[in-house]
């Protein structure tokens, strides 16, 4: 009786903010309020297996052939969270999506150190997967913003969710050594520090969301859509299914591409650094540069997506994403200052991509599937990183550093032409 008057009670609250535009306006400002203060906890999450994933799979597997598979892992294991966030946030709402997501972030985390502590090489693959859920919330989280937003606050709305990202974001690469020493003083090894900073963090995330996102932007959205259309204010069909399509496309065509040229490059600078005598301070604070940069600007380039276009900060995403492969592959290997210029365009230029197409995305999706689709988008996302994850180290083995940078700059400048030749964006919604 107390489960069925719980969910009566949920459902007359989201009709009442269905009902009423200005209460949705309040709404989508709490909701803002309330991802923006998980984003911080999940940027800090994140920032664990990105600074010393690769080091720690160098260090337990003592080849540098293999130095991609931390990325390749969590990124694969981001691709199944993405697909069931999306589901469970499309059925259920953002709420319990999300909440869940970053709360097995969490329990990957706290496999990656038992892992370190055990030495065992397959609960650190099993942890790193599983440790991916985190990382598929936490860009999914961006999706939450634009829920309740107009037109052109959509990709604003976006940015506003992932700009506070930073703060975790960059707090944790240049804890490494902070957490390291915690580490070692506890017993653990040194570079499974970060990923103690990371469960917890994963796991405040989560909660945050469990108890705050209330009621869900995304059933209030699709309520108010509903409504509408019951009272002939809407069409039963708000897009029309080509350009729909088309858009959709597009928006994940930017995202995956953007996402493997940032991804390899990324992964396989902090093994870099290390060759070249660059301690693990160093490679944080290049590494947090970079992360700042990948969040840090979101609400600008929020703000220049819509007034300027979806297209035309796309094509400027593949330009970043050049210049940065060609700063990076001529960097001297001493050089912090040049390292650190090649990965904040490097973050930049993903930064630029992520809100355009996540702005297509949104354009070109309705509320009655928006979520599943987006999880599905977000799902080639991650394998496309763990394809340049996994690759990433291969290259370099065989190659260079500089021959990754090149190539990873040459994949992003295709996004130009691809741009331009497009034409118009759908209509939005």
């Amino acid at each position: 009786m107390t489960e069925t008057n719980a969910a009566r009670r949920k459902k007359e609250t989201i009709r009442y903010y269905a009902q009423s535009p200005e209460r949705q306006r309040r709404l989508y400002r709490r909701t803002l309020l309330t991802v923006i203060l998980s984003q911080i906890f999940g940027g800090a999450g994140l920032a664990a297996g990105v600074t010393v994933g690769a080091l720690l799979a160098q260090d337990m597997l003592g080849t540098d052939s293999f130095t991609g598979v931390p990325t390749a892992l969590f990124t694969l294991g981001s691709a199944a969270a993405a697909l069931l966030v999306g589901r469970y946030s499309q059925r259920f709402g953002r709420r319990t999506g999300l909440g869940l997501g970053f709360i097995a972030g969490g329990i990957g985390a706290v496999g990656v150190i038992f892992a370190a502590l055990t030495d065992s090489i397959a609960l650190l693959l099993v942890s790193l997967l599983i440790y991916g859920a985190g990382s598929a919330t936490n860009l999914q989280a961006r999706y939450a913003g634009t829920d309740l937003a107009g037109p052109n606050q959509r990709a604003t709305a976006a940015s506003m969710a992932m700009v506070f990202t930073t703060i975790g974001a960059v707090a944790g690469p240049t804890l490494v050594d902070v957490t390291g020493d915690f580490a070692v003083s506890i017993g653990v090894p040194s570079l499974a520090g970060p990923f103690i900073l990371a469960a917890a963090a994963y796991f405040l995330a989560g909660l945050i969301l469990l108890v705050l996102l209330r009621p869900d932007p995304l059933l209030v959205a699709k309520e108010a859509a509903r409504q509408a259309e019951r009272q002939g204010e809407a069409p039963a069909a708000a897009i029309d299914a080509a350009a729909g399509r088309r858009g959709v496309t597009l928006g994940a065509l930017v995202m995956i591409l953007t996402q493997i040229v940032m991804v390899a490059i990324m992964t396989m600078t902090p093994v870099h650094m290390r060759h070249h005598g660059h301690d693990l301070g160093e490679v944080g604070l290049v590494i947090g540069f970079h992360i700042g940069a990948m969040y840090l600007p979101s609400l600008i380039t929020g703000i220049l997506v819509d007034k300027i276009g979806r297209i035309a900060m796309a094509a400027a995403s593949g330009v970043t994403l050049l210049l940065a492969g060609i700063a990076a592959a001529l960097a001297p290997a001493d050089s912090l200052a040049m390292l650190i210029v090649a990965l904040v365009l490097l973050g930049l230029g993903w930064n630029f991509g992520l809100i355009s197409g996540t702005a297509l995305i949104v354009d070109s999706t309705a509320t009655a599937n928006r979520a599943k689709v987006q999880g599905s988008v977000d799902v080639l996302i991650a394998l496309a990183g763990a394809s340049g994850g996994m690759l990433s180290g291969l290259v370099v083995a065989n190659s260079s550093y500089a021959v990754l940078s090149y190539a990873g700059g040459a994949i992003a400048l295709a996004l130009v032409p691809f741009m331009l030749w497009k034409g118009p964006r759908p209509a939005k919604v």
